[in-house]
Order: C-alpha cells, then sequence, then structure tokens
C-alpha cells in the first residue's frame, strides 16, 4: 500500500485471504442525476467499493439522458468528488440521431450504449437509418437487445463494422448467436447478470413477485445452465451487475423493473469458485480483466506493476447469510437477502488507498472517502 507521496506505506496482512484485482463492473445505472432519491453516485459508490467493486461505468438513461455532448460534460463535472472508487460513463444513442455528438466524445466514454428493446426511461430507437448512423459513429456500441433483437443487432454491427458488446444475455438462443458471431470473426462480447445466473422463474413467489421484474426478465433453470456453461467455455466474456435500484415502496406500489446487486455480485460468484464450477482465475478474468481490454480502460483490470492498486481481499471461508439490515444501496433492499455468500469482500482497495474494510470483530463495514475519481482509456 502506498500513500499519496507515492512512498511505501504500512505493510496489510492479508491473514491468508485470497487477494484478486479489484472488480470493474461495466453495467451500473447509479440513478444520477434526476433519480437520486433510489440511489446517487455516492450511496451507490460505496455499496459497489463494499461488494470488492473498484470501478463501474455508468448507464445514460438519467434525467436527463446522457444523450448530448453538454449533457455529459455536467454530468462528469456534477459526480466529481462523490465516488468511492472509479468511474467511467456509457454514452446513450437517441432515436433523434445524435451521431454528431457521438463522435465528438466517442473517446471520453465507454461505449454508445443503444436499446432496441423497451426499459427504464424512454431511449428504445426503432428507426433502422438512425440506428446505423448510431452504431457507425461509435467505436463500441453496447446493446439493449432481447431474443431476436440480438439478432438484428448482430446485422448492423456486421454492416458498419462496428465493435458490439451484448448487455446482460438471458436466454440460450442468445448465447447460440453470440457464438455464431464469434466464430465468424466479429468483434463482439457478451455480458452475463448474477441474477440471470442465480435467479429463475422458480425463484419468483407472491411474496417477492413484484421485487424480482427486470428487463429482460427472469428466464428459465435451463438457461442459467447454458448461461454457466458460455462462462466456463467463455463464450460470455463479462459479468455485469445491471445494478437498477428502486426503492422498495416502489416495487411494491406500481410495476418497476430493475434490481440493485453491486453490493453482491462478487460474493455471489464466489460461490461457483466454492463449488468448482469456475475457478479464481476466470472469475477475475470476467469479472475485471475482460471489462478492462474490452472497453480500453487504461491501468487497470489485473495485477501487474505500473497498472493501478486496485485490490480485492476475499475471505472464502466466510458463508454467512446476506442481511437486509447490512445492507448499503440507498434502495434498502436486495433479491439476495437470506443467500449464503461463497466469501466476504474483507478489504477494497483503489490506487493503493483502502476505501472499504469489514471489521470482524465488531461485524461492522467502515469506508474511507475522496479517493474516486473518473477512468481513462
Amino acid at each position: 500500500i502506498k500513500n499519496t507521496f507515492n512512498e511505501a506505506g504500512k505493510i496489510i496482512d492479508a491473514n491468508y485471504n485470497y487477494v484478486i484485482a479489484g472488480i470493474i463492473d461495466p453495467h451500473t445505472h447509479m440513478r444520477d442525476p434526476g433519480l437520486t432519491h433510489k440511489e446517487d453516485f455516492n450511496s451507490g459508490s460505496k455499496a459497489a467499493a463494499r461488494g470488492g467493486i473498484t470501478t463501474f461505468l455508468d448507464m445514460p438513461n438519467t434525467i436527463p439522458n446522457t444523450i448530448t455532448k453538454e449533457n455529459l460534460i455536467q454530468k462528469k463535472l456534477m459526480m466529481v468528488g462523490k465516488s468511492y472508487v472509479d468511474y467511467g460513463f456509457h454514452f446513450g444513442g437517441s432515436k433523434t440521431d445524435n451521431s454528431e455528438d457521438i463522435k465528438l466524445i466517442k473517446n471520453q466514454v465507454a461505449s454508445t450504449k443503444i436499446f432496441l428493446n423497451a426499459s427504464t426511461g424512454n431511449m428504445l430507437i426503432e428507426d433502422d437509418k438512425i440506428l446505423e448512423k448510431l452504431f457507425e459513429a461509435s467505436k463500441i456500441v453496447s446493446i439493449h437487445a432481447e431474443d431476436k433483437m440480438v439478432d438484428k443487432a448482430i446485422e448492423i454491427a456486421k454492416r458498419t463494422g462496428t465493435t458490439l458488446y451484448l448487455c446482460h444475455l438471458s436466454l440460450s438462443s442468445e448465447i447460440d448467436l453470440l457464438k455464431r458471431a464469434k466464430d465468424s470473426g466479429m468483434k463482439i462480447y457478451g455480458e452475463a447478470t448474477p441474477h440471470h445466473l442465480f435467479l429463475n422463474t422458480e425463484s419468483i413467489n407472491e411474496k417477492n413477485k413484484t421485487l424480482l421484474r427486470m428487463k429482460p426478465e427472469l428466464k428459465e433453470k435451463s438457461d442459467n445452465e447454458v448461461l454457466w456453461k458460455a462462462i466456463k467455455d467463455e463464450t460470455i466474456d463479462t459479468i455485469g451487475a445491471d445494478h437498477a435500484p428502486h426503492l422498495l415502496t416502489e416495487k411494491l406500489e406500481k410495476l418497476t423493473f430493475g434490481i440493485p446487486s453491486v453490493e453482491h455480485s462478487l460474493e455471489l460468484m464466489l460461490k461457483k469458485v466454492k463449488d468448482l464450477t469456475i475457478d479464481l482465475k476466470l472469475l477475475t478474468k470476467i469479472m475485471s480483466e475482460n471489462s478492462a481490454k474490452i472497453f480500453g480502460i487504461k491501468n487497470k483490470g489485473i495485477l501487474k506493476e505500473g497498472y493501478d492498486g486496485d485490490l480485492a481481499i476475499v475471505d472464502l471461508n466466510d458463508e454467512s447469510e446476506i442481511r437486509e439490515e447490512d445492507i448499503i444501496t440507498k434502495s434498502g433492499w436486495s433479491p439476495y437477502v437470506n443467500f449464503k455468500r461463497g466469501g466476504r469482500v474483507i478489504m477494497t482497495i483503489l490506487r493503493g488507498n483502502i476505501v472499504y474494510k469489514y471489521d470482524s470483530n465488531l461485524k461492522r463495514d467502515i469506508f474511507y472517502s475522496g479517493f474516486g475519481k473518473e477512468i481513462f482509456y
């Protein structure tokens, strides 16, 4: 660990626990600006730090939507000093054609996010000519495409030669499309979420049926199994939490899509390390290294001299239950309450600075703020 003067600081004893590269979450909705009663950059980044995440990428469907150069600049200025961990932004494609804005800012953002299916917000694009212009203007397109729309996204990416990132894949048929596209030599990547890996239609009951609504919706257990196979054979490249928090009262009052998840994504994935479905090397590849490579995030994703000192220390012996009273996110709930961890994040280190640690004696979380910065590509 190094202090701000870049000199040797204190030695941290990991006490035989695993030290891994800090997690990079490529898919979060921190709700800031405009929806900050649900979450904001401060509370969401705090939850991320608690989950071993040292960098997150924020989606553009805030209020206002991040679809103009001016809105992006304003959003960036508003977030300075708010985050516990490092962060970046996705830009949004607009149905009114903002391809000129995309050309101006594409090296300042991770990707252009385009919606081919309806989701939270009003960013659905249905005009094929505009879609092609947006693809052509972008360095990489992150797409919300479900079922047959995945095929459409792949066809547009082929025509335009654009790198394509498929968000939150949930169906076995979508995995087949991804495999075929990869085999054809396309620059294409696939993301899975914890909820599409650990939850399915069998998870839904009378008590939680309004809580477990998200886009894409939960699928069958057989789809879970196909996703896990795709992770093991590295067809799936990344894990994105798709952290999309709403207050519990909002979820109970009306149909509202999205769940909180940054806090527990790593601890859930560690369950599959414990049962030998995947090994720790593959876990860090799909939760950190690949996201850095795909989006061109500078000096992050692996443990290497000259890279940022972003680390997570995890205790694989801690299989305690996730408790509602310990939740950090402003939304105040989690679909994973009463789930057993595969391990506990006991420390998160950002560029050599401790931003989170778990005090096992007091059984409480301790946070240190003021270190999070915007990333470079």
